[in-house]
Formats: structure tokens, sequence, C-alpha cells
């Protein structure tokens, strides 16, 4: 089957079609997606902050993380959920779109930074938890922040596409 027709066997399930057709599905779940890509968002922020020495220096970096990421993820299965419910609904449309394939580029670049983070710079934690982050997790943090900021854009953008 080509990607195409994958889009239009989506579209065609019973839960994207109500999507499409109603009147308040879809907004309800661009509501619920927004505020918890919020969180997600503000979050990420939080702790790529701290590994730019910029905020929450009293605070060591595991300390930050571990207060924090219970709600990252928490927040991003909600929104991926959402988001996923959102694109089944205009599938074909979507899978075309710049700016929709621009934000799926830069969750996957986001991706990759934070495992390349976790297998190789936080492997010296204890190193460097309470002081300054070496360059490695302050250019961890650069790229996530700008990463982060890019598929924000990539968001809001899509709705003035499609």
């Amino acid at each position: 089957m080509s990607i195409p027709g994958l889009m239009h066997v989506i579209e065609a399930q019973r839960y994207s079609m109500a999507i499409a057709r109603s009147p308040w599905m879809f907004p309800a779940l661009e509501t619920v997606h927004v505020f918890a890509l919020t969180l997600v968002v503000g979050s990420v922020g939080l702790i790529d902050l701290r590994l730019l020495g910029l905020s929450f220096r009293d605070r060591s970096v595991r300390e930050l993380c571990a207060s924090v990421l219970p709600w990252t993820w928490g927040a991003f299965a909600v929104a991926g959920s959402c988001g996923a419910l959102l694109f089944s609904s205009k599938a074909t449309l979507y899978y075309t779109n710049l700016p929709f394939r621009l934000k799926m580029l830069g969750l996957l670049l986001a991706a990759l930074n934070m495992l390349v983070f976790h297998a190789i710079t936080a492997r010296n934690l204890h190193r460097w938890d309470q002081g300054v982050p070496p360059l490695a997790a302050r250019l961890a943090g650069g790229i996530s922040l700008t990463l982060w900021i890019a598929i924000v854009a990539a968001g809001r953008w899509i709705g003035f596409t499609t």
C-alpha cells in the first residue's frame, strides 16, 4: 500500500470521520493538544535553561529532572495522543503539508538530541551535576530549546496552511 493510500485508510476510520465532521471534537482535541504541548515545552525549557546555566543554578540537574520530567512525559503522552487524533481527521492534507513535516522533523531531531544527551553527556552527570554544565550539555540544551521553539512555530503555521 502506498503512503497516500494509507492516509486515505486512516481518514476513513470511524473515529477519524467523527472528528472531521463534528463541530466541537477537533477544537476540543486541539485545545487539549495545545495545553499539553505548553506543559511539555515549559518543562523541557526549564531543564534546557538549567543546562545552559541561565536558571536554577542552585538546583542540581538530577533534582530538577526528577521533579520536572514526570510532568513532561505525561504531558507528551497527552499531546501525542491528541495530535495523532487530529492528524487522523485530515491525514492526506497533513501528510503533504510542509509545516506539518517540519514539525515532525523537529520532533525527531529533538528526540535524537535527547538520546545523544542521555547516552553520552549525562553519563558523567555526577561530575558536573551541581556546577556549570560542560559545553556538550550546554549545546544539548541550546539545541533542544531551539528545536522546541521551531516545533511550536511549525505547529502554529499548520493552522494557516491547511
